[in-house]
Order: C-alpha cells, then structure tokens, then sequence
C-alpha cells in the first residue's frame, strides 16, 4: 500500500512538471513573437528563453504546429469559458458587458503575440483544422456577446433598433486596437483606460 502512495505521488509530480514545462514552453513562444516578431521563433530562441533544452522541447511538443494547436486550445477550454460564466451571470447587461471587454483585453495582454501566433499559422501553413477552431473561438465570442447584448434589449436598457453586427464588428477589432495602444502607450495606460473606453463606444451604438 506505501509502495503504492509512493507510485501515485511520484506520477503526480511528474505530471505536475510537465504541465509547467508546457505552459513555459507557450507562454515563451508568445513573448518571442512580442518581442523580436515571428521570423525570430525557433527550438534555439524557445531554450533561450525557457533555459529549457532543445531536446527537451521536442519531447514536450513534436513542432511549432504543435504548440499553436495548444494554445489555441487552451484559448477554447480556459478564455471562452470565463466569457460564457460571465454572459450566463446574474449581473445587469452593462455589468457583464464591462467584465467581458475587461477579460477580452486582460487574456490579450498576459498572452501577447496570440493573435499574431493564430493567424499566421492558419493562413501561413493553409491548416483547415487549424482555421476551423479559430472560426469556433470567433462563433462562440460572437454568439456570447450577442446575448449580453440581447438581454439588455429584451430589459429596455438598450434601443431595439441597435445594429448588433456593429458592435460586434467593435468587439472583434480589439485585438488590433489593443495592440496599436500598447504601441502608443504604456502597459499602465492600457489596462487602466483601455477596457472603458471600449465600454463608453459601444454603450454609445447601444443607446442610439
């Protein structure tokens, strides 16, 4: 029985310290297309900055698709999951609709390079696959925020005639918009202005 606990806790640490290898293995791959563009990823640039070796990498993930698969699907299992608990709350349509601008550019800023990462693999590399699940991710924002968006019209807090596609449209360009005010600005000034100044455009389409 001893022996046994022993087996179960020694296969818990190790799975523990893959999952953490994995997770710096990802997050570096984002910081490096951030930081120094993707033309600069390789195995090399990932131990470099991970002080993790090369051979190592590769037992953790046979390729750069690989790592891409990952990451976006920890983007479907973890970013859409918080999104649907927000849109499925209890709070006032105006309330869920901060808390979801907030988590859009919040995800965004602690993963940087993602946008660059997904589309460049999936027009890059021609991947159906791979461009399936970002149409998943893009459906589900969509249709998420649409019912936030629908509540708050169904309670007269927002006029019936809204075009929701603009909003929509507004939403969906925050990855580019996100990136330009860190360009523009500092990290301090994006986290602080950045998710209510989206909110105070598109209160202003909804109320029209």
């Amino acid at each position: 029985m001893k022996l046994y606990f022993c087996k179960q806790i020694l296969t818990y640490i190790m799975r523990q310290k893959t999952e953490i290898r994995q997770e710096q293995i990802k997050q570096a791959v984002l910081d490096i297309i951030y930081t120094d563009g993707l033309k600069s990823l390789s195995t090399r640039a990932l131990a470099i900055r991970t002080g993790i070796s090369e051979g190592t990498i590769f037992r953790h993930f046979a390729s750069k698709q690989d790592i891409a698969i990952a990451i976006i699907r920890d983007v479907q299992n973890e970013f859409i999951e918080i999104l649907r608990t927000i849109v499925l709350s209890k709070k006032s349509p105006v309330d869920r609709l901060h808390e979801f601008l907030c988590t859009t550019v919040h995800y965004l800023q602690v993963h940087k390079g993602i946008t660059l990462l997904l589309f460049t693999e999936a027009s890059h590399n021609n991947d159906d696959a791979m461009k399936q699940h970002l149409k998943q991710i893009f459906n589900s924002q969509k249709v998420l925020m649409s019912k936030i968006i629908y509540d708050g019209v169904s309670s007269g807090i927002w006029d019936e005639k809204v075009t929701i596609e603009d909003a929509l449209m507004l939403y969906m360009s925050i990855p580019v918009s996100l990136n330009m005010d860190i360009i523009m600005n500092s990290e301090e000034y994006m986290v602080n202005s950045y998710c209510d100044k989206t909110l105070d455009i598109l209160l202003k389409m909804l109320h029209n």
